[in-house]
């Protein structure tokens, strides 16, 4: 029985996860977090009998003041699945990595903005990291049977948001409901509002190079509507492999949970009279795409910049404090205001994060937002 330790687990992801564990007999809950949904969290650990919890707003078994690093030393969990929302997440990834606990991996801002402090823990420790994102699951699975040298290219598809094909004209007016209103993934307000913008897939560029120590000019990504094609690599013939799959989160989460033992057999996907496109992303009109990717590149401190300011902007649009182009112009303002730094160091990523948000939240408060 694998013991499983959630963080986020009433979040979309936490309660996908429970659902895979109410289905299996080879996984069981071991321990819940959550932000500030106690009721809900009392709820699912009562239904699967867990005895520690952490709530940040107060609420759980454990009192909220108690780091997140006691609840993985009070459950002692075979593998931690990190669902927290933005860079919360990197210090109880980084609390699992250092007592060799493998985590499983759904908060991307762990590795955006603390990729390098990541790396020298993961070397030190050797715990892994396995990937929750849907797409960086897919690549773990085709890059797990093709030698590097063949490799030439990673490739991430993206839906396109509920904006795609629209200019930025069309989007000066658009409500948070409207960018809400994903075409094909359920997912938090968070992540969704990223996917609409292209950030979220501008950071999972980042989290790419850092999962596959891939240099950012061999990271592609590709819109492709139909969100069956979740990864691809580009080898070095020409070829093309992709992995396919249904647009649902249980199956990377169980992937993940049950690394490196295989999942179990699920009904499998028909792929009779389907239609599959991909196009380039229009970076020119979703301008968080190309930020990401510039201050990856830059590397340091300025993905942690990027990621900081995202989350203020994001807030605020979804507030009604701003308008959806307003986020990425808050963003390259921030990485633009905000020095840069090296990025190995936890205290300096945290401190660039606390610059970032600071300077996000005086543009807003000089504009009335």
């Amino acid at each position: 029985m694998r013991r499983v330790l959630i963080l986020g687990s009433t979040g979309s992801i936490g309660v996908q996860a429970l659902d895979v564990i109410r289905a299996a007999d080879d996984l069981a809950a071991v321990g819940l977090a959550c932000g500030c949904r106690a009721g809900a969290m009392a709820a699912q650990a009562a239904e699967h009998d867990v005895t520690h919890t952490v709530c940040a707003a107060g609420g759980g078994t454990m009192t909220a003041g108690e780091d997140l690093a006691e609840l993985i030393e009070a459950t002692a969990p075979d593998i931690v699945l990190n669902a927290l929302v933005g860079a919360a997440g990197l210090r109880p990834t980084l609390a699992a990595l250092e007592r060799g606990i493998p985590v499983a991996l759904a908060n991307k801002e762990t590795l955006v903005a603390g990729g390098e402090v990541v790396a020298a823990v993961r070397a030190r420790t050797g715990a892994m990291l396995v990937p929750v994102d849907s797409e960086h699951s897919a690549l773990f699975q085709l890059v797990a049977g093709v030698p590097e040298e063949r490799i030439r290219a990673l490739v991430l598809t993206a839906s396109g948001g509920p904006f795609r094909g629209r200019t930025a004209a069309d989007l000066a007016g658009v409500t948070a409901a409207e960018a809400l209103a994903h075409p094909t993934w359920t997912m938090g307000a968070k992540i969704t509002i990223d996917s609409a913008t292209l950030m979220n897939k501008g950071l999972e560029v980042i989290e790419a190079h850092h999962l596959f120590g891939t240099p950012y000019a061999r990271i592609e990504v590709v819109v492709h509507p139909q969100s069956a094609v979740h990864g691809m690599v580009r080898v070095e013939d020409g070829s093309v492999l992709a992995h396919l799959g249904p647009p649902d989160m249980r199956v990377p989460i169980g992937y993940a949970l049950r690394w490196p033992a295989p999942p179990p057999e699920r009904v499998a996907m028909d792929l009779m009279g389907r239609t599959l496109e991909f196009m380039p992303p229009d970076e020119q009109t979703f301008r968080c795409l190309a930020l990401a990717r510039a201050a990856g590149e830059r590397g340091g401190t300025a993905p942690a910049v990027l990621n900081a300011a995202n989350e203020v902007a994001v807030a605020a649009f979804l507030d009604g404090r701003i308008g959806f182009l307003d986020i990425p112009a808050l963003v390259e303002r921030a990485l633009e205001a905000v020095p840069g730094g090296p990025g190995d160091d936890l205290d300096a990523v945290m401190a660039a994060d606390a610059r970032a948000r600071a300077a996000t939240g005086a543009v807003l408060a000089g504009a009335g937002a």
